[in-house]
C-alpha cells in the first residue's frame, strides 16, 4: 500500500472548545436594560502610561502615552493587551502593551468575520470564553453593585446567545456565565439559558482562590443540580481561579508559564474526589487549555 502524501490527505474539520471572544464595545450599551446603561461597562478612547510594579509593567489610563481603547466599569479601567488579540500579526510584530479595536483583526470581536476566519482555520464549530469579564465572569463578582453586576451577566448572555452565536448557523456555540456570588442566582441563569438551547456554562476551576466556597463545601449543589438536570456542561478554563502556581517568589515568569497546567491538575482531582459526579450522574465537566500529559499520573 502506498502511503498518501501529506498534501493529498483530507484534513478533518475541528470542533474547538477553547476559543476566545473579544467583546465588542456595544455589548452592554445595547443589551443592558436602559436604566443600567449609564453605569454599565462602556469603551472610551484615552491615552495610557506605563508604571512599574514589583518589576512588572502596568498600563494605566491617562498620561502622555499613545491612545487606546479602555473599558470603564465602576472602579475598573481596563485595556486589552496585544496578546489577547494578536491573530493576523506576524510574531515579529507583536508588542507588549495595549491594543485598540481598530488594531485587531475583525474576527476577534465580529461574529461574521469570525466565521470567515474559522473557514480559513478549518474549524467547524467554536466555543468561546469571555475576555473582558475574564474566563468565568469573575470580574463581575468583584464589583460592588451586585444588582448592576447581575444585570451585566444577563446582558452578556443575551448578547452571547442572540447575537454572537445566534447569527452563526450553530457554528458558534454559546458559553454563558453566571453570577458567581450567589449559587441560587447562578442556577436560575443556567435554567434560563438552557430554555433557549444553551448547554455550556463557564465556572471557576478553583473557586476557593476567588474567595468563593469550594466545590467540597456543599454551597454549589443548586448550580450542579441545575446543570445536571438541563444537561449543561461546566467549562473551566485554565486560570479561571485567577491564580497561578509557581515554584518560588523569585522564579522568572517562564517558570510560572511552564507550570500553568498545575491548576487543572488540582481542579480535576477536586472534582474526581468531591462526590459531585456521583451525586449528579448526568453532570459533565470540561477543562480547557489544561494539557493532558499529567492525566495518567492522576488516574
Amino acid at each position: 500500500m502506498t502511503e498518501r502524501r501529506a498534501e493529498d490527505r483530507e484534513i478533518p474539520w475541528i470542533v474547538s472548545v477553547d476559543d476566545h471572544v473579544v467583546e465588542p464595545p456595544h455589548v452592554w450599551q445595547r443589551w443592558l436594560p436602559a436604566k443600567y446603561r449609564d453605569r454599565g461597562p462602556k469603551v472610551v478612547r484615552d491615552s495610557y502610561r506605563v508604571d512599574w510594579v514589583d518589576g512588572n509593567q502596568v498600563f494605566r489610563k491617562g498620561g502622555d502615552g499613545p491612545t487606546t481603547d479602555w473599558w470603564i466599569y465602576e472602579d475598573l479601567e481596563w485595556s486589552h493587551q496585544m496578546l489577547n488579540a494578536c491573530a493576523g500579526y506576524d510574531e515579529a510584530d507583536w508588542w507588549m502593551g495595549p491594543i485598540s479595536f481598530d488594531q485587531m483583526r475583525e474576527g476577534c470581536y465580529d461574529s461574521k468575520a469570525r466565521l470567515d476566519d474559522m473557514d480559513l482555520n478549518h474549524v467547524r464549530a467554536s466555543l468561546c470564553f469571555p475576555t473582558f469579564p475574564r474566563f468565568c465572569g469573575q470580574m463581575f463578582a468583584e464589583r460592588a453593585d451586585r444588582e448592576l453586576a447581575h444585570a451585566c451577566v444577563r446582558a452578556y448572555n443575551d448578547w452571547m446567545v442572540e447575537e454572537w452565536a445566534g447569527e452563526s448557523g450553530n457554528r458558534l456555540v454559546p458559553l454563558c456565565i453566571v453570577p458567581l456570588w450567589d449559587a441560587g442566582l447562578a442556577a436560575e441563569e443556567v435554567v434560563r439559558n438552557a430554555a433557549r438551547g444553551v448547554r455550556a456554562v463557564a465556572f471557576s476551576e478553583l473557586p476557593g482562590k476567588l474567595g468563593l466556597p469550594t466545590i467540597h463545601s456543599g454551597y454549589w449543589e443548586r448550580l450542579f443540580a441545575a446543570c445536571n438536570d438541563t444537561r449543561t456542561a461546566i467549562f473551566m478554563h485554565i486560570g479561571s481561579g485567577s491564580h497561578w502556581m509557581t515554584s518560588s517568589p523569585d522564579a522568572p515568569p517562564a517558570v510560572t508559564g511552564t507550570l500553568v497546567f498545575l491548576t487543572s491538575v488540582m481542579a480535576l482531582t477536586d472534582w474526581l474526589l468531591s462526590g459531585a459526579l456521583v451525586r449528579y450522574p448526568d453532570l459533565r465537566v470540561c477543562f480547557a487549555e489544561g494539557q493532558i500529559g499529567w492525566i495518567p499520573y492522576v488516574l
